[in-house]
């Protein structure tokens, strides 16, 4: 299948109207009971944090938004998947060595269409948080 075909399959058209104009999602925040251990994670996979609150916050400048690390008692996440989208496959495929080299696991890299075509880059960290590090590709 193309991307036209996957386009005519799988979107609604007319597009209908939005109830609200988003102009972004600002970020995502993970509550850790482990959050010494994921904050070292982080910390190894995106550098040190650019915010810091206290004992029980931590937090990344990921694009225009924040990743944000909050001490937690009821577990770590679960059921999440977080995307990242990066400028060049090179880059998606940096960000995922560098969460398998910290202690975190990937996948091969696929070509899909995710609302654009991409390449995707799957990794999650020791934790059960899923990501998917992705690059867009050409719709042509």
């Amino acid at each position: 299948m193309d991307y036209k075909q996957y386009r005519k399959a799988y979107f609604v058209d007319p597009v209908p109207e939005p109830r609200y104009r988003f102009t972004g999602a600002f970020g995502v925040t993970l509550f850790f009971e482990e959050f010494e251990g994921a904050v070292a994670f982080y910390s190894e996979v995106l550098g040190p944090p650019a915010y810091v609150e206290g004992e029980g916050t931590r937090g990344w400048s990921i694009g225009s938004g924040w990743l944000t690390l909050v001490r937690g008692k009821s577990g770590n996440p679960r059921n999440v998947e977080v995307t990242f989208v990066m400028n060049s496959a090179r880059d998606a495929e940096r960000l995922q060595r560098a969460f398998i080299e910290a202690g975190g696991e990937g996948a091969p890299p696929s070509d899909q269409f995710m609302y654009v075509p991409i390449r995707s880059f799957p990794a999650s960290d020791p934790f059960g948080v899923e990501f998917m590090i992705i690059a867009c590709l050409s719709a042509d």
